[in-house]
């Protein structure tokens, strides 16, 4: 698999984190079932070769959009490549979805949703010119060009959420909506309708995920010598509690993780 990450125009840099490409190469192995974890961004994914399946309890489900946006992710979902792989992905940061749609995120958690349902005939047309493209760069000027068109038609501030996940990632999910609450001179109640609206998740719910995700980023990197050393390293009260949340977003316990061919979670990382 051929992966690659294009950075963002300083005017989109708060909303969108990056976009990436994945394709498959003529002599790559055949495609495996893979499980895509949690990581507290939302993806809108271009499709321009084969259909995905995606898998309900161990069994075929549906074959997947061929534009799609995924919700915030609760639980591991998995999926399979039916042919040639051929991605183009904009990674939304935590909050940065809701600018460019000016509706309620949390109706859109756990869901999967074609490009019509968010912006109805243009999002058909994007969906076709990004579709007609020849190569990403390609794909990220014309996705540029339509974002930026939203993000001046939609004016929405987003700055008291933005601070709260921007605290909460350097943090590594330990800051609590309290402390936030206070820093911002706001209800704590009225801060987690915005936090929900915007994100997807609850503030508690998201500080889980960074702090898996960062668990997760040591054993990718056997940056490790014991998961009681994972847990403490990625900010989890003690061992248990962190092989609970890591069962929980990905139906395996630690040690199975290192038994997965999981190529594609990389790719779905909190932080690149």
């Amino acid at each position: 698999m051929e992966y690659k990450v294009y950075t963002p125009c300083t005017t989109l840099a708060k909303q969108v984190r990056y976009y990436w490409s994945l394709e498959s190469n003529p002599d790559d192995a055949p495609h495996s079932r893979e499980r895509i974890f949690p990581d507290g961004c939302i993806e809108l994914i271009f499709n321009y070769r084969d259909l995905f399946i995606k898998f309900e309890n161990n069994v075929p489900s549906h074959e997947q959009h061929r534009t799609m946006l995924y919700g915030q992710l609760k639980t591991f979902i998995e999926v399979e490549a039916t042919g040639r792989v051929g991605l183009f992905s904009v990674r939304f940061t935590p909050a940065g979805l809701q600018p460019f749609i000016n509706r309620d995120v949390g109706a859109l958690t756990s869901r999967e949703l074609n490009i019509n349902e968010l912006w109805g005939t243009e999002g058909n047309l994007l969906e076709q010119q990004m579709l007609a493209c020849t190569g990403n760069e390609e794909r990220v000027a014309l996705i540029e060009i339509f974002l930026i068109n939203k993000l001046k038609t939609i004016a929405f501030d987003n700055s008291h959420v933005e601070y709260c996940v921007d605290a909460m990632t350097q943090s590594g999910g330990s800051i609590t909506i309290d402390v936030l609450a206070k820093q911002l001179c706001i209800g704590k109640r009225q801060l987690e309708r915005k936090f929900i609206a915007a994100v997807g998740l609850t503030p508690k719910m998201l500080a889980r995920i960074i702090r898996f995700q960062n668990a997760l980023q040591l054993i990718e990197k056997r940056d490790f010598t014991s998961f009681t050393g994972v847990a403490h390293e990625g900010g989890f009260y003690d061992q248990a509690h962190f092989i609970k949340d890591f069962k929980e977003f990905t139906g395996l316990n630690p040690k199975q993780y290192f038994s997965e061919n999981l190529e594609m979670v990389k790719h779905f990382s909190f932080d690149e």
